[in-house]
């Protein structure tokens, strides 16, 4: 067993407003994710300027708009997208008989509840918004976003493990940890299980992939693969949640969630191949 380095989550308090580890997390993934789309971009801008910026008769046509794009205003969109997606996501899928008997509690975002599979949705309706107004292909902006999700997923991980939850099923591993609100008995770290794979696995595969030549789309249905399968691999050693416990006996919420995203993913996959 490996003892719970039981890090402060604060990392600094001022009167009754605090800095925490969880929150500067995502600020953290939200700011790698904006300054590698620039990135991305610009090197699109590049490769534009060296070929002339001439029409190209090849699945790789570039998007003269996308060349152009306003990064901010997109980023505005996307994180708008993904927080009330996200909390939206928690009520309805894991917690809605709660929250129709206490409908203000909805707001009450501070108390802690965020679905990523409803963020993903969150998200995607928001993209899909901002590329219909500026008339932008869709699948080309979220090939060149998609790659950098996984930086925030991960370090979100860390967050959660910072915080000693969402932690693992009791376990008798060498490497299982005793968490602070978890019981006695010791468990596996589930958060660092997600952090590697849907974060440093996950970004790696997807950032070499990105320089392959696919066809807009394969990258964004590559994620939804992956990601659905990681995390319905990891959701077998995380202690489900309590208000739900398993479905059908066996699986959690999270594993029904990241299986239809696998289904959807392969669909999306099979379209784009045959585009």
């Amino acid at each position: 067993m490996i003892p719970y380095p039981n890090i402060n989550p604060e990392i600094v308090r001022i009167g009754p407003f605090a800095v925490r580890w969880y929150g500067m997390m995502y600020l953290i993934g939200f700011a790698s994710s904006y300054f590698l789309v620039r990135y991305q971009i610009k090197k699109l801008r590049v490769k534009s300027s060296e070929l002339g910026v001439k029409k190209q008769q090849t699945r790789q046509t570039l998007n003269s708009k996308l060349l152009t794009l306003d990064v901010d205003a997109l980023y505005s969109y996307l994180i708008l997208g993904l927080l009330f997606g996200a909390r939206l996501g928690y009520v309805i899928f894991y917690n809605l008989s709660y929250y129709v008997q206490h409908p203000l509690e909805i707001f009450a975002i501070w108390h802690g509840g965020m679905s990523f599979h409803g963020g993903l949705i969150g998200s995607v309706i928001a993209g899909i918004l901002f590329c219909k107004k500026l008339k932008i292909d869709v699948w080309q902006i979220a090939d060149i976003v998609i790659v950098t999700a996984p930086i925030g997923l991960g370090l979100g991980r860390l967050g959660n493990f910072i915080n000693g939850e969402l932690y693992g099923r009791v376990a008798d591993v060498p490497w299982a940890m005793i968490f602070p609100t978890g019981g006695p008995l010791p468990r596996h770290p589930s958060q660092l299980y997600e952090f590697f794979l849907e974060g440093v696995v996950l970004f790696s595969v997807l950032w070499i992939l990105k320089n392959k030549g696919f066809r807009t789309g394969i990258l964004s249905s590559l994620f939804i693969v992956f990601y659905g399968a990681f995390r319905f691999f990891v959701e077998f050693f995380r202690e489900p949640d309590p208000q739900l416990g398993f479905i059908l006996g066996l699986f959690t919420m999270g594993q029904a969630l990241s299986a239809l995203m696998v289904i959807f993913g392969l669909g999306i996959l099979y379209l784009r191949k045959r585009a």
